[in-house]
């Protein structure tokens, strides 16, 4: 990662490409116990926030990732009800959430302050739920939070980390999936950013056979376009117990409050995977 004149630009090693933003200026910069976190003003997408020299959201463009992280699986269970966020400091996908009145409590458990304290000063419109009654924001270890959960308490787990490195990684593998496997009820749904379908279909295939050996019998990998990720393009692998992925199609297309990516129609087409994704999955 190396900033050249007024560009920010990050090198992704992994799929040997990178992506830039024209800054104006760093706003902020923080060191936590956990990870180092940065925040620049840009030209064109507004604020732009990296941790350790990764970028995780911008002003611009945040909104296709929390919305298709949240209301995919809240609009395939049935009545969700309890949902947990593990992860997901910035608190854009805990707004969602709570967009959808029949969600009694939703507990957002992000293992570092500091990201929500940034978010709060520098993308404040993702915030605006975290006052809401029914949210609960914890600032602890996600893997913990989940391996102590009540046995069948939640209806729908999201899983909104970034990538599986650092305080993230324990988030990828059967033991994470196990305890969440055992939190959920019969009926309900497992969801986490799942990388880049494009480049990155080995760990999805990965995360999936992860998620089977916990117990889970069915998938879903929903991509869905995401300009500040490498290749531009991303994903959601939603996962259940038992059963089928029964959208509630003519609930979402009665919604009562805004999106600006996610529809019923544009949730239609995200369960058809392209050949190339259909196919490498299926192997």
């Amino acid at each position: 990662m190396t900033t050249n004149d007024t560009w920010y630009i990050e090198h992704f090693q992994p799929t040997g490409s990178a992506i830039g933003f024209r800054t104006t200026g760093k706003l902020d910069e923080v060191q936590s116990p956990f990870q180092k976190i940065e925040i620049y003003a840009t030209t064109d997408w507004g604020n732009l926030m990296l941790i350790d020299g990764a970028v995780m959201l911008t002003t611009r463009d945040n909104f296709f990732y929390h919305e298709m992280i949240s209301h995919p699986a809240l609009y395939t269970h049935a009545d969700p009800k309890r949902v947990v966020i593990i992860g997901g400091g910035d608190c854009g996908t805990l707004r969602e959430v709570l967009k959808h009145q029949g969600v009694q409590s939703a507990t957002q458990c992000d293992i570092d302050e500091q990201v929500t304290r940034m978010s709060e000063k520098y993308f404040p419109e993702l915030c605006e739920s975290n006052s809401d009654p029914r949210a609960e924001l914890l600032f602890d270890d996600g893997v913990a939070y989940m391996a102590n959960c009540p046995a069948g308490s939640v209806d729908v787990v999201i899983v909104d980390s970034t990538d599986p490195v650092g305080p993230a990684e324990g988030l990828f593998n059967k033991a994470f999936y196990d305890s969440c496997f055992r939190a959920l009820k019969d009926d309900g749904i497992l969801v986490q950013q799942s990388e880049s379908p494009l480049a990155l279909l080995e760990l999805i295939k990965e995360m999936r056979g992860e998620m089977r050996k916990a117990g889970f019998t069915t998938f879903k990998t929903l991509p869905f376009p995401q300009p500040c990720y490498p290749t531009g393009w991303w994903s959601v692998t939603l996962a259940r117990k038992s059963g089928n992925f029964d959208f509630r199609e003519g609930d979402a297309s009665s919604k009562t409050f805004e999106t600006l990516y996610y529809s019923a129609h544009l949730h239609t087409g995200a369960l058809v995977a392209p050949p190339f994704v259909a196919k490498a999955l299926s192997e």
